[in-house]
């Protein structure tokens, strides 16, 4: 646990407040619904699905929120247009939590971010994620739609280790920065997703992390639970061992300064939001070390013991 001497930038997105230095603000926790596979789906194409259990996942989300003092945003994934439009509102409806939203098309995420823009949501909107690969097209589409919040993808292929990750916010002679990059969409609130490529690589994210945080001020997180499906093996540990997993490398990345991590289906909140709330009291305690306080009350220091 330590003390970063540049300062942390703290951005308020909806009603949610994400970074600042460890112990001042929990982490946020990011849970992802209606990915391809979720049985909740009935189809991908239309965007039906089962309303009573994705409604169950989501109050369950708020209700551990509450009770634990971790802020919520909410992974919104669709694979086309009409599903991930219904999908939002869906979700809008149900809850005030900031929006993340994601389509491994192009085309969906441009409806996603227009159809935000038309219903009055930009303000709650984050867009995952902009890359180095982000067509000027995507750029413009946020832009018009008014969403001035995203994460930014800084795994870089040329260079997968942490320095690699600053090198590819920075941009150098040959490739433009992915933080340039973001102020052409309009984006204020930059997020930057350390992205593991492996599980093993969860400990470069963690390395990552905190040059980021020093070198720019920004909130930083991770999102590894994709690279955690790819661990062919770990089912010979049992039943318990990817939830058991999941809480590792979620506890892992709070220790090295995440402000927000996406944990993976929303199904799983249960499992992660204790482990993350006593991981946030026992930093919390510890920065005060540092003369470090918590800037709220609404803390899992205060909420949980």
């Amino acid at each position: 646990m330590f003390k970063f001497e540049n300062e942390q930038k703290v951005f308020r997105i909806g009603n949610v407040e994400v970074g600042g230095q460890l112990g001042e603000l929990p982490t946020v926790l990011i849970g992802t619904i209606f990915y391809h596979g979720d049985k909740i789906v009935e189809n991908e194409k239309t965007g039906a699905f089962d309303k009573q259990k994705a409604e169950e996942f989501i109050e369950k989300q708020s209700e551990l929120s509450e009770k634990t003092g971790n802020p919520i945003m909410i992974d919104v994934v669709g694979t086309s247009p009409e599903a991930i439009c219904k999908y939002i509102d869906f979700v809008a409806n149900l809850t005030d939590a900031p929006i993340l939203l994601y389509s491994p098309q192009m085309d969906v995420k441009i409806s996603a971010v227009q159809h935000s823009a038309e219903v009055g949501l930009s303000d709650r909107i984050v867009y995952n994620h902009i890359a180095y690969f982000t067509k000027e097209e995507e750029l413009m589409a946020i832009k018009e739609a008014g969403v001035d919040s995203a994460i930014i993808y800084s795994f870089n292929l040329s260079s997968p280790k942490p320095a690699g990750r600053v090198e590819i916010l920075n941009g150098t002679s040959r490739q433009e920065g992915l933080l340039t990059i973001a102020e052409r969409s309009g984006v204020k609130n930059t997020l930057i997703d350390g992205s593991p490529c492996d599980i093993p690589g969860v400990g470069l994210v963690a390395k990552a992390i905190p040059l980021i945080k020093e070198e720019f001020g920004l909130p930083a997180g991770g999102s590894p639970y994709r690279q955690l499906l790819q661990w062919t093996r770990l089912k010979e540990y049992g039943m318990d061992a990817k939830k058991t997993c999941m809480t590792g490398c979620v506890t892992i990345l709070q220790n090295a300064g995440a402000n927000f991590i996406l944990y993976g289906p929303i199904k799983n909140a249960e499992i992660i939001f204790p482990a993350a709330a006593m991981t946030d009291a026992i930093i919390a305690y510890a920065m005060r070390e540092d003369r470090i306080k918590t800037r709220t009350k609404n803390h899992p220091l205060y909420r949980i013991f």
